[in-house]
């Protein structure tokens, strides 16, 4: 948790991170863009000031992580992935939001402390890392004090990923393909098995498995997601497999199965449809077969 975090400490993890964006190698991609200057974007289409595209609580995550109260979330616009049948895409794909400032975005977290929410929920933060961090510390020095969800597409760098060592209380990465043909495909994202089976490695070293308190509230852990995909694309095989063989049996695993042809979708014949009861049942089946008993499915409609 970031309040016992010595302030040098986490000032010495700002510094870092914002070197990392000098010549940007923030996420998997490092795609070496100096986005320290205005005028420059990355891959993400980000440059110096996060952009944000909501503030406010939200009740429709995971039980541990929505409590009764809500989670503390923001959702940050653009993304390192182009995944084509994102659901969000007018706020990944397009960048719908405003620049914040540092200063702003440590306002939007102890605002979001004020209404009583149980953490704070950083949607797709991972292009905007070093801003979030540097926001933390400003809002740290008012009082900030809920545990601090990192809730990500699972592309990342562990590099960067040990900087939020001690900081980050609960990890809530996707786990999207097994396959780096699908991934590439479906979005741009070059050695995704590995660089996502690298990262989760990580995270379940910092945190573990999740923990909750005596109301059932998310405190520290890991919940792992994976969105089935119509046509075997998410390899859910190879996911399940991993998370059983080289991370935890007991993980919690939150198994997804709302997916639907938006963005781009619709123009590949393979994604082109929601999935079926028997696809999303095989896929709970696997998950079962491999002892992952922990977390959620969801009913499907």
């Amino acid at each position: 948790m970031i309040v016992s975090l010595l302030t040098a400490d986490l000032n010495e993890r700002i510094e870092a991170a914002y070197e990392l964006l000098e010549s940007c190698r923030v996420c998997p991609r490092k795609c070496g863009v100096n986005r320290l200057k205005n005028d420059k974007i990355g891959f993400c289409r980000s440059g110096l000031n996060a952009v944000v595209s909501s503030a406010s609580p939200h009740h429709g995550e995971e039980p541990p992580i929505s409590g009764t109260k809500g989670s503390g979330t923001i959702f940050f616009a653009n993304c390192n992935l182009r995944c084509v049948y994102c659901q969000n895409y007018p706020i990944s794909q397009m960048g719908t939001g405003n620049e914040r400032t540092t200063a702003e975005l440590a306002c939007q977290m102890l605002w979001l402390q004020e209404q009583g929410c149980h953490n704070l929920n950083l949607v797709t933060p991972t292009h905007f890392m070093p801003q979030i961090l540097k926001a933390l510390g400003i809002a740290k020095e008012r009082g900030f004090s809920l545990p601090i969800v990192y809730n990500t597409s699972g592309y990342e760098s562990v590099e960067a990923l040990r900087l939020l060592d001690g900081i980050v209380d609960i990890y809530l990465p996707d786990m999207r393909y097994s396959e780096g043909k699908a991934a590439l495909r479906y979005s741009i994202a070059p050695h995704y098995p590995e660089i996502n089976r690298a990262a989760i490695k990580e995270m379940y070293r910092q945190v573990g498995n999740l923990g909750l308190d005596e109301n059932g509230i998310a405190k520290r852990g890991l919940i792992i997601r994976h969105l089935v995909l119509p046509n075997g694309n998410s390899g859910t095989e190879g996911v399940m497999k991993f998370l059983a063989e080289e991370i935890s049996k007991d993980v919690y695993l939150s198994l997804m199965s709302q997916y639907f042809p938006a963005y781009k979708a619709h123009e590949i014949p393979e994604l082109s449809r929601k999935i079926t009861s028997k696809e999303y049942d095989e896929a709970y089946q696997i998950m079962q077969g491999y002892g992952l008993e922990n977390g959620w499915v969801q009913e499907f409609e």
